[in-house]
């Protein structure tokens, strides 16, 4: 018999308790008030108002471009639509990295004028005293360890992290690391699944996979990849549940047909 249990308002302790009782968390990312409302109402857990914003919403090749005042603007928009889910903001790059005086402010600045309830952080020992210096203003943060996009460049391409035994040491170092500053989570990405699922028995709090296999506590995926919107992007790890680029192209040429032959609007749709 499933162990789920509806929610009225999901926060890090309910994550939490989830793991204890082995119930899977849901996450996808929101950037605007129709879709997160959608989301929502779905009873997805977490709601990430991701810095893939960059890619999704603004056609930037990668995440950095993004800025503060932008990730508010998204995260604004996915609270005022939530009711349920527990929102999750990304800190974007060059607001928080070498300097934890910066990413206090940050923090502060994402919570207070979009009124979300937790942010996010890439990176390990690297950010660790920007992590506890948020932690210490009593703000929620959610780590996120293997491949971080905002590190592309130091990366060189978006190929599965953590093959190699000491890169794989370093992760579980740092999910420790993270965990005992006082994370709530920590989201996987695009790591090979055993060792995703040995983090995940590590550390007693939830970790969330992307491309990280099913031993984790939960999933996340970017919802305009999981409903096919964006049909350029094919990697293993995405589930596509829908099509809609498609049938998007399809309506959009029938209200143009509509329209040039005088069939929209109809007596029906006038005044």
């Amino acid at each position: 018999m499933s162990t789920y249990q509806p929610v009225k308002k999901v926060t890090t302790h309910t994550l939490q308790e989830m793991k204890n009782r082995n119930e899977k968390i849901s996450m996808l990312t929101g950037y605007d008030f129709s879709m997160a409302k959608i989301i929502d109402k779905a009873g997805v857990d977490v709601i990430l108002v991701g810095d893939s914003a960059s890619n999704i919403m603004a056609g930037h090749e990668t995440t950095l471009p993004i800025t503060l005042e932008q990730m508010i603007y998204h995260a604004s928009s996915v609270v005022r639509a939530v009711t349920r889910s527990l929102v999750v903001v990304d800190l974007p790059f060059g607001s928080y990295q070498g300097n934890s005086k910066e990413a206090l402010s940050s923090a502060i600045r994402i919570m207070k004028e979009s009124g979300a309830h937790a942010v996010k952080m890439e990176g390990g020992q690297e950010i660790i005293e920007s992590v506890k210096r948020i932690l210490t203003a009593g703000i929620p943060v959610m780590g996120h360890l293997g491949l971080t996009p905002q590190s592309i460049y130091k990366f060189g391409t978006y190929v599965v992290r953590a093959k190699e035994e000491e890169e794989a040491i370093r992760l579980k170092e740092d999910a420790k690391l993270l965990e005992e500053a006082g994370c709530f989570s920590v989201v996987l990405e695009k790591i090979p699944a055993a060792l995703a699922s040995e983090v995940a028995k590590l550390v007693q709090i939830p970790i969330i996979g992307i491309g990280a296999g099913n031993g984790v506590d939960g999933q996340v995926l970017v919802v305009h990849d999981m409903l096919g919107i964006n049909n350029e992007f094919n990697p293993r790890f995405l589930r596509k549940y829908n099509n809609l680029h498609d049938q998007m192209l399809s309506s959009f040429k029938q209200y143009i047909s509509d329209v040039k032959s005088v069939d929209f609007p109809n007596e029906k749709e006038q005044y």
